[in-house]
């Protein structure tokens, strides 16, 4: 019979297996001598998704933080040669953010630590298993009841 109780543990078992991951990643990451924290990790995925180099507002607002902290952001990664800010054409006062060729090569060491991370975690897990499992996390990230498996 199903508890209240054990949706507590589930929680629990998710937020550890999210911690889990993310060490496994950050060990990828250090043995690949990448240095950069997962939030400048999630501006470079996000800066990688537009078409056309983002405005910062557009960072913040994708983001869900204050400008400022994309700002902080930006200058980390600017320092590391992995952004460049640019000038927006039909504003000078507008900059826009642009990946560099070092940025687009640390999203590919990112992916690598990735896959390599939930390679790690789901191998106690068969092929079926894992195809069940990603059905279910998709219907826990869409926040759909209906049945995606």
């Amino acid at each position: 019979m199903y508890s209240p109780d054990a949706d507590g543990l589930l929680a629990e078992q998710l937020l550890r297996l999210t911690r889990r991951l993310h060490r496994s990643q950050k060990r990828q990451l250090e043995s690949a001598d990448i240095a950069i924290t997962p939030a400048q990790s999630r501006l470079l995925r996000t800066v990688a998704h537009y078409d056309t180099p983002p405005r910062m507002a557009d960072l913040a607002a994708r983001l869900e933080v204050v400008p400022r902290a994309v700002t902080s952001l930006v200058d980390g990664l600017e320092a590391s040669g992995r952004v460049r800010r640019v000038p927006d054409p039909a504003s000078r006062r507008v900059v826009r953010i642009a990946l560099t060729d070092a940025g687009r090569d640390t999203l590919r060491q990112l992916r690598t630590a990735r896959r390599a991370a939930a390679e790690d975690i789901l191998a106690p897990l068969t092929a079926e298993q894992r195809e069940v499992l990603g059905g279910l996390l998709s219907a826990l990230v869409d926040g759909s009841p209906e049945h995606h498996c």
